[in-house]
């Protein structure tokens, strides 16, 4: 039991649940349409200016969503829903598209784990030490190479600063929270400091949690009814089995900061233990150490405006326990740096170029092994380039990748296999602003993204999903045409944006049953095989604004004394509506494309009124019927959340306490999107306590 007790955290599920404490200016729709991300934006263009749909989470919003992996955390923004493979492990999944398709970066590069392997792998990232996460849905391709055809997750830490420091004391963050669900306990913090040039950072975290309650069966009543537990056996009731997660991490990074420039390192670890779910004795250990460098000039020529450099260098190892004993070992360590030049403006083109080089060397060790090990290289050159002209911004470019993938030779796997692959990708997009608050964006991309080495290479039982895996050799380019679709709002009573899109794909990769069974394993063998597809779908994300706050000055009489004094309403109401739907099938047949999410949609009341705010938010989610022959259904499901919040200051340092609740139903909710829904529902009913202080 954590230093909370259950009882206590109960109790204060009296007082509802929580949303962060947000000034009206914070959570303001109009305010963040105008925010500035840094992905997939090379001209300083804010959210409303943007082509691509992007989300951005940051500060006390960021907060109020944090769970204890990346996908969770994203899953309520638009057209984001995630793998949902237990508590321990989830990675998003951005409009049905997962896997290789979204790329997930750590401040610009690569993230360097295996969690696009398995949907067991956890991300490497715990959102505790991260400072903003940018999703770029839709075709990122020109930057962030061929596998961002769903989008492109960027989360953005401070291991590195790119700014003096001003302060003449430390400023730093400390945050700790209790929770009733999975008896969750966990700490955080982050201290800057600096003199002259030079800037440090140091931040830490730690995160404990028990196995998650859970509303009723372990199993849905689906797959009970179709595979029946022997007789003598219970099934798993109340309580997720091997559901529980202990998570620590650390980073410190330093940077010389000139007037022209700046350049930075950090080193930084993560060590994760936690319960598969999938098998009720193994766990997996993940360890993690990376090294960073970032740095910039600026201005180092009359022609450029800067040349900014990145590279990531990460060693990762990832071990499963069967019991005590040692089972598969996942090792991956390797690079990813890139160098882009943007340009001043040359006649009407201002835009930037550059060069990325990735490399891996990627190992499965045990008798589960299904994999050979793999020495992987990309290295790509790209041009992205923008023409304002009046009300409108047009964008294009182009990026060529060159991939190599080589096997050794392995008892197991054979003679050593060679592939290379040479891939294309352009797009070009426009932005038009017919009136000043309005804006219509309008993009449309090809892309080739080369196989990954699993979809080549894999020949081996897959225990985490269920199946035994074979890849093909003889695949080539999965190529694709994405046409995207927006229009926005960004001030006035209604705000928000609506988006549709569409994805052509004609060799769609996809692991499809054979109807074999593999004798040695008993397992069902899924082979991987290119098939025409397509995705179609869109999100909605308006925000209706009820009650704004209101400041009017004093009205003075003819002598110049007041008559009226200035009148102020801190209140604030916004009703928040957000949904999203996507339709993916094989051309030919018509057949679904398997673990697509269903029609999803919420509404939220957010009230603040000066320090004090709270929040009233109903989630539905569809059920999925259309589905994959080898999948069951999934019934549809509503939560209801709920919250509080209050900040206080005390003298330099700002705090925030936040109580928030989750599911106060305690619906039995079920993720189409997971390996797992069939035996892993979602969290039951829920109370998380939090203190945040900042100074």
């Amino acid at each position: 039991m954590k230093p909370f007790s259950r009882s206590l955290i109960s109790w204060l599920g009296l007082l509802a649940a929580a949303v962060q404490s947000t000034t009206a200016q914070e959570t303001s729709e109009a305010v963040a349409l105008d925010a500035v991300v840094v992905t997939a934006n090379r001209s300083d263009l804010t959210l409303f200016q943007q082509v691509q749909p992007t989300n951005l989470l940051i500060g006390k919003d960021l907060q109020y969503k944090l769970q204890p992996t990346l996908g969770e955390t994203l899953d309520r923004e638009p057209g984001v829903s995630s793998t949902s493979f237990g508590p321990g492990a989830s990675r998003p999944v951005v409009r049905g598209l997962g896997d290789d398709r979204v790329r997930i970066l750590q401040n610009g590069t690569s993230v360097l784990d295996v969690s696009n392997v398995s949907p067991d792998h956890a991300v490497a990232v715990d959102p505790l030490t991260i400072r903003s996460v940018e999703v770029v849905r839709g075709p990122a391709t020109l930057l962030y190479g061929p596998n961002t055809i769903g989008g492109v997750v960027n989360v953005i830490d401070d291991r590195i600063p790119q700014e003096r420091f001003s302060g003449t004391y430390p400023s730093g963050k400390f945050a700790t929270s209790v929770g009733s669900a999975d008896d969750l306990f966990s700490q955080s913090g982050a201290i800057t400091w600096g003199s002259g040039p030079l800037v440090f950072h140091l931040d830490g975290f730690n995160r404990e949690t028990d196995d998650i309650e859970i509303p009723g069966y372990a199993r849905s009543a689906a797959l009970r009814k179709a595979d029946p537990l022997p007789a003598g056996e219970e099934e798993a009731h109340g309580t997720l089995p091997n559901s529980a997660t202990h998570s620590k991490g650390a980073g410190l990074g330093g940077s010389y900061i000139w007037d022209s420039g700046f350049l930075g390192f950090s080193y930084s670890g993560v060590d994760s233990t936690y319960g598969t779910v999938a098998e009720p004795d193994v766990t997996i250990g993940l360890s993690q150490r990376r090294w960073d460098m970032r740095g910039a000039v600026y201005t180092p020529a009359p022609w450029i405006k800067e040349i900014n450099f990145k590279l990531g260098y990460s060693d990762y190892d990832h071990t499963e326990f069967e019991g005590s004993e040692v089972g598969t070992k996942f090792l991956i360590e390797g690079y990813d740096g890139r160098i882009e030049l943007l340009h001043e403006k040359i006649g009407v083109l201002e835009g930037a170029f550059g060069f990325e080089s990735q490399y891996n060397e990627f190992s499965a060790l045990g008798e589960e092994a299904f994999l050979p090990q793999v020495d992987n290289s990309v290295n790509s050159v790209f041009v992205f380039e923008e023409i304002p002209v009046d009300q409108l911004r047009f964008q294009f470019g182009a990026r060529y990748d060159h991939q190599s993938s080589e096997t050794k030779a392995d008892a197991s796997f054979g003679p050593g296999l060679s592939r290379d692959f040479d891939g294309f990708s352009t797009s070009g997009g426009i932005v038009w602003q017919p009136v000043e608050d309005y804006a219509v964006a309008l993009s449309l991309a090809y892309t080739q993204r080369p196989p990954t080495y699993v979809e080549l290479f894999a020949d081996g039982p897959h225990v985490a999903t269920g199946t035994f895996e074979v890849g093909d050799a003889d695949l080539d380019t999965e190529d694709s045409l994405s046409l995207d679709l927006s229009v926005r709002k960004r001030s006035g009573r209604v705000t928000g944006s609506v988006s549709g899109f569409y994805y052509r794909f004609t060799d769609f990769v996809s692991a499809q049953p054979t109807g074999g069974v593999d004798p040695d394993e008993g397992l069902p063998i899924y082979a991987y095989q290119a098939l025409p597809a397509d995705f179609w779908g869109g999100e909605v994300e308006t925000t209706f604004h009820l009650l704004e706050p209101v400041t009017a000055p004093p009205v003075a009489d003819a002598k110049g004394g007041v008559l009226e004094p200035a009148t102020v309403s801190a209140h604030r109401l916004d009703l928040i509506l957000r949904a999203d739907y996507v339709n993916a099938e094989n051309r030919d047949t018509g057949e679904p494309i398997p673990r697509i999410p269903p029609f999803r949609t919420s509404l939220a009341l957010d009230y603040g009124n000066g320090p004090f705010s709270a929040r009233l938010e109903g989630q539905y989610a569809a059920s999925q019927h259309r589905h994959a022959d080898y999948e069951l259904p999934t019934d549809s499901y509503f939560l209801v959340n709920a919250g509080v919040g209050y900040n206080v200051k005390f003298g330099d340092v700002r705090t925030n306490f936040y109580v928030k609740g989750v599911n106060l139903t305690d619906e039995e909710a079920r993720q189409s999107t997971s390996f797992l829904k069939d035996i892993a529902p979602i969290a039951g009913r829920g109370v998380v306590a939090g203190i945040t202080a900042e100074f």
